[in-house]
């Protein structure tokens, strides 16, 4: 819920009925828990590790135009993304690629290069727009409009997304289901997949969780004239990726990862995603598959949804 939707109201939230904020909170929920019985291969577990190429849509989104802003968000693709594709390669890794399509526009050599790859590219809005604060027209067109772009560029159009603020709006999930979207990764609401519920309802939209703790941005993000500094070292965060990795791979369950090549892409911080990478090489039985390909297959296998209806 955005700080306008909640001034709409013309209540505090502690004025609120009980059809009111029960309203919001069950209005995106997590319904079935979609954890398969057995994964590809009888592997012990899932891997699926993502990428957002933000590069300078992060500094246009919010005006920031000076060529020291956009020097940052150019690295990503110069350099970061492709020292990822070459790790990726190393270890014959598939990766999902949420891109922004002014990003892909910006370097469409880039994501013709991730899907050649074969790599999975999935949606990640416009201009990382903050879609929570967009009027349903608007995200709607922009929702659209990105995948048209990528689909030019790679021939392929995504089904899957990962909306550019990780939020929906009040239009996010109605925009998805008519738009045809497989899968997301934008909600928190479980470690492993689950079947998103609108207002109580199957919406068969799949959502494979991201979480900030798995995100390197929260980590290592600086910003120049604000009081944000890195927190931890390239270390230490690989370390903390190992404990999940370690406590997925005990459950059987999934590993997803979230990275940024303008953030992830420097030196010592790829060497801590090596040794990220070099650790989960170590384990055996190990399904490394795009979120695509995690969505599909936990579909496919959980039997019945809500509704009674059987899946495909």
């Amino acid at each position: 819920m955005s700080s306008q939707q909640q001034v709409s109201t013309g209540q505090e939230p502690w004025q609120w009925d009980e059809a009111t904020w029960r309203g919001y909170a069950e209005r995106v929920r997590a319904g079935r828990d979609l954890t398969p019985p057995a994964w590809p291969g009888d592997a012990r577990m899932a891997v699926t590790l993502s990428f957002d190429p933000d590069h300078e849509t992060l500094s246009l989104r919010d005006g920031e135009t000076s060529p020291g802003a956009m020097g940052r968000g150019e690295f990503g693709s110069r350099v970061g993304s492709r020292r990822i594709l070459r790790l990726l390669d190393e270890f014959q890794i598939p990766a999902t690629f949420f891109i922004p399509a002014v990003s892909a526009l910006l370097h469409p050599q880039e994501a013709k290069d991730y899907a050649a790859a074969g790599h999975e590219i999935g949606a990640h809005g416009w201009i990382h727009e903050r879609n929570a604060l967009l009027s349903a027209e608007d995200e709607f067109a922009l929702t659209r409009r990105s995948l048209d772009v990528l689909e030019n560029l790679v021939g392929r159009r995504p089904v899957g997304i990962r909306t550019p603020s990780a939020d929906f709006s009040d239009s996010t999930l109605d925009i998805l289901q008519s738009l045809g979207f497989r899968y997301d990764s934008s909600l928190m609401a479980d470690d492993m997949p689950y079947e998103i519920l609108s207002d109580g309802r199957p919406t068969g939209i799949v959502e494979v969780p991201m979480e900030w703790i798995r995100d390197d941005a929260p980590y290592f993000t600086m910003a120049r004239y604000g009081p944000h500094r890195p927190y931890t070292t390239p270390r230490a965060w690989a370390e903390l990726m190992k404990d999940e990795f370690d406590s997925a791979y005990a459950d059987g369950a999934v590993f997803q990862l979230v990275c940024h090549p303008h953030i992830i892409g420097h030196r010592a911080r790829m060497l801590a995603l090596r040794g990220l990478v070099e650790h989960m090489k170590a384990h055996q039985n190990v399904w490394y598959a795009t979120h695509g390909e995690v969505a599909d297959h936990v579909w496919r296998n959980a039997g019945q949804d809500e509704a009674g209806r059987v899946r495909l």
